[in-house]
């Protein structure tokens, strides 16, 4: 096919009325809408993390809305399960909805989604039509001369989906051992999500389509007012923010009226001047370890160097408690309870961990760390980044949030 530059080339001429975003699924009517509508699914990386993956939901979120400009389509949300990081043993972590972890009608006041199970049953068996897989360009772009395209190309990796004896594809499929592709082909991708909207209104006719490696699509408009309504409709799930909101309280003196940082259960109707959320009397840090001290050593401090940081932290904002998120080794955790006697952690039973799995303490520990009174990060960390960005949405000083985060000092190494 050729080149398609810019994200809106050639759209088709709108056919009927469709829902927009803030209609989504569950505003449907029966079944005769789901029978028009066309499906979109994707996947990403398999060695990517549950941070970076919630980052790729917003760019195939502004792709949706591009798509529902002319047509009826509807984002399957691609289950949960075997991300490098949920290390838990002896927990299932597989074929996980997102109900799990985020509320879905929050994310539907956005976009319409469903899980995947709803796919299965509407659409009439485990079959995806279309599979596209999202690649660069096997010549890479040359400095200076970036423009947004697309074309059929070969594909440059091996492909991750192997034919049966029916000539049907079998792959990863979230974990969905009997779901299976009709047509398996590659696109070179060079742009932001959108620019593959004409492909999938234009060039297939097929009602289910899926983007594999889908981080290989930029964000449309990073930071702007889309990329922050698609990111506040990301509301973690009820059950989850309970049991953090009931360990803030307990163990760190920390409630929503106390802190000012009240929280509207429908986020299109917060509406919270910046600067107005006060915290809980507590440092929140995020100490990210594991692979990081050898992926990122630059951005790793020792334990010693981060304890005299957050220590000087707790002096200058006259604080007494220390809320840490960290994945550090048990060795290593016991090194800093001892370092730093005033540490709380979200330390779950294996009966709580079966119930809220890895994913959803990652997301009890997020939420504590976004209602501290003052919050230090690892560099690079997206786990970091998801937290500067639920403390945004609450509306925290930025001051607090964003200017010193924890990295190694020459005097660390």
């Amino acid at each position: 096919m050729s080149s398609i530059r810019g994200p809106t080339t050639d759209l088709p001429k709108q056919k009927g009325s469709f829902p927009k975003p803030g209609h989504g699924a569950a505003s449907l009517p029966g079944a005769a809408p789901a029978a028009r509508r066309r499906y979109l699914l994707y996947d990403v990386n398999p060695p990517e993390g549950f941070n970076l993956r919630r980052d790729v939901y917003i760019r195939i979120a502004s792709l949706l809305k591009t798509l529902l400009k002319r047509e009826a389509w509807v984002l399957v949300l691609p289950p949960w399960g075997r991300l490098y990081h949920w290390q838990s043993p002896d927990i299932h972590q597989v074929r996980i909805p997102w109900s799990e972890f985020f509320d879905l009608p929050s994310l539907d006041k956005n976009i319409p989604v469903i899980e995947y199970e709803q796919f299965l049953a509407e659409s009439g068996g485990p079959f995806i039509e279309q599979v596209y897989v999202l690649q660069g360009y096997a010549e890479g772009w040359k400095e200076g001369t970036w423009e947004e395209k697309i074309d059929e190309r070969p594909c440059i990796d091996q492909l991750m989906y192997s034919k049966d004896k029916h000539d049907y594809y079998r792959g990863w499929f979230w974990g969905y051992e009997e779901t299976r592709g009709l047509n398996v082909s590659c696109l070179s991708v060079q742009g932001s999500a959108s620019i593959i909207a004409p492909t999938l209104l234009k060039n297939t006719s097929a009602r289910s389509v899926m983007l594999d490696r889908a981080e290989n699509l930029l964000h449309d408009h990073y930071g702007g007012r889309d990329y922050w309504n698609t990111r506040r409709s990301m509301v973690f799930a009820k059950h989850l923010r309970v049991v953090g909101d009931e360990f803030r309280n307990k163990y760190l003196d920390s409630t929503d009226e106390a802190d000012k940082t009240h929280y509207n259960e429908d986020w299109a109707q917060m509406k919270v001047q910046l600067g107005t959320a006060l915290g809980g009397s507590y440092l929140g840090v995020h100490l990210r370890r594991k692979d990081f001290i050898w992926g990122h050593r630059e951005d790793v401090p020792t334990l010693h160097g981060a304890v005299k940081k957050i220590h000087s932290l707790m002096e200058i904002y006259k604080l007494k408690k220390v809320f840490v998120a960290t994945d550090a080794i048990e060795e290593e955790s016991e090194e800093l309870k001892k370092l730093l006697p005033e540490m709380v952690r979200f330390e779950p039973t294996w009966e709580e961990l079966e119930l809220y799995k890895d994913g959803g303490v990652a997301i009890i520990d997020q939420w504590i760390c976004a209602h501290a009174r003052y919050f230090i990060g690892t560099s690079v960390s997206t786990f970091s980044f998801r937290i500067h960005e639920e403390r945004e949405i609450l509306r925290f000083d930025p001051k607090t949030t964003y200017n010193r985060q924890i990295q190694r000092t020459i005097s660390d190494s």
